[in-house]
């Protein structure tokens, strides 16, 4: 996929926006918080320095076309207070796998939701989807409940299906087809 250059997005409140290293301190809020990070397996960033890696692999990625992630923006501030983005790409499939996280002082403010219409938005029309699947832990009972507040259906559970933590833990997959949408 071509993403040049950075499609940058609005909503009534958000800007989705190409992260740099200026926004370094505001991603280290929600990656070095225990509970943001609950449901996402990766490692915690214990300090600042631990985000410049992951700001370059997202910059790799968009550069090469296999993925892209924005940061979620406040308008008002254009302070980084999450991310979303499409974590698995599959062109020859016309399917995409998304992703998001939000630093926990926004959280239950339907701002994911706000970002996650506008990607789903810019999935079908920009990149020609067909289809847009999300996987979660399965006990990130929010994010299922969101998933299918804007439309998505659960299409599988399965069972102790990744190890992360020492612990073998269950995941829930979510499709929407374009013709299933209702952004």
């Amino acid at each position: 996929m071509n993403f040049q250059p950075f499609p940058t997005l609005h909503t009534e409140r958000l800007i989705l926006r190409h992260i740099t290293k200026a926004d370094a301190a505001d991603l280290f809020v929600f990656r070095s918080d225990p509970e943001v990070m609950k449901y996402i397996p990766r490692p915690l960033a214990n300090e600042i320095a631990d985000v410049y890696p992951l700001i370059e692999i997202f910059d790799d990625f968009w550069t090469k076309g296999e993925k892209i992630n924005w940061g979620i923006a406040l308008k008002e501030t254009d302070k980084i207070i999450g991310m979303i983005g499409y974590v698995k790409i599959l062109p020859e499939h016309y399917r995409a796998e998304v992703g998001y996280s939000l630093t926990a002082a926004y959280q239950r403010q339907g701002i994911t939701r706000e970002a996650l219409k506008r990607i789903i938005q810019f999935g079908f029309e920009e990149m020609g989807l067909h289809s847009i699947e999300a996987i979660i832990d399965a006990e990130n009972t929010a994010s299922g409940a969101l998933l299918l507040n804007v439309g998505f259906k659960q299409e599988a559970f399965f069972r102790e299906d990744f190890y992360y933590n020492n612990n073998f833990r269950n995941s829930i997959h979510f499709g929407l087809l374009s013709s299933e949408r209702q952004v």
